[in-house]
């Protein structure tokens, strides 16, 4: 009897030691500001056939993981972002929520018509400039933006001008800024082919450009890849 009781409070002991030791841990990630999630990370492994099959609803599928998407992006208060076109303006209403009272959503587009209907949809959102740009220029001042973003634009480029354009988002973004790009990948879609860039090309442009990728996945559900670059200028020299 008495041994049982020894052995059920080392057990106590021990399981109170444990959560101390979890709290422990849990109160110096809170002081260093770092959240632990399972939800960060998914495995890539293949539990279902049919996992990476279309699930997005048709036509803008992509935007069913704007979720994912803006955590991706991680923008902060203050943020400067150019949004190349950006049609109906629906991205730059999700951008805006982040950047604050003091960011600024550059919503760009090559027609008037798209540009007069988000001045009109969005008159309500301050951070939101909707103004009409050209087709291989943003108008913008050089490092100005800490983010460039393309959703479903980047084939809409001329192909003959892509890097050169590539080149022109590198000057106008910020010593520290990214480019974002959100294709479709061509070599699965079933549909509307030509709406879309392989990665390899894309990468292979942005690389010319001076553009280093450090990020970029197949959206599961969508058959479209977003993609994340950092100007090449960030790795200096190995030692």
């Amino acid at each position: 009897m008495i041994h049982s009781v020894i052995q059920l409070g080392r057990i106590v002991m021990r399981r109170i030691d444990s959560l101390s030791i979890a709290l422990a841990i849990t109160i110096v990630l809170s002081g260093l500001g770092t959240t632990v999630s399972a939800s960060c990370w998914h495995s890539t492994r293949v539990t279902d056939p049919n996992q990476h099959v279309r699930t997005g609803a048709r036509g803008y599928p992509y935007r069913a993981r704007s979720e994912y998407i803006l955590k991706e992006l991680d923008l902060k208060p203050g943020d400067v972002v150019v949004d190349i076109g950006a049609g109906d303006g629906w991205w730059a209403g999700q951008m805006a929520k982040f950047v604050g009272d003091n960011g600024v959503i550059h919503a760009s587009e090559v027609t008037e018509k798209k540009v007069n209907h988000m001045k009109k949809s969005l008159s309500d959102v301050p951070q939101i400039e909707p103004y009409l740009c050209e087709e291989n220029s943003t108008r913008l001042a050089e490092t100005s933006c800490d983010l460039a973003f393309l959703s479903q634009t980047y084939h809409h480029l001329d192909p003959n001008s892509r890097v050169d354009y590539l080149r022109h988002l590198r000057r106008i973004v910020k010593p520290t800024g990214r480019l974002c790009v959100i294709e479709k990948y061509p070599l699965i879609a079933t549909q509307y082919k030509s709406h879309g860039t392989m990665l390899s090309r894309l990468a292979q442009q942005a690389e010319a450009a001076g553009w280093v990728p450090v990020r970029y996945e197949l959206m599961t559900g969508t058959y479209h890849y977003i993609a994340l670059f950092v100007p090449r200028d960030l790795f200096p020299p190995e030692p």
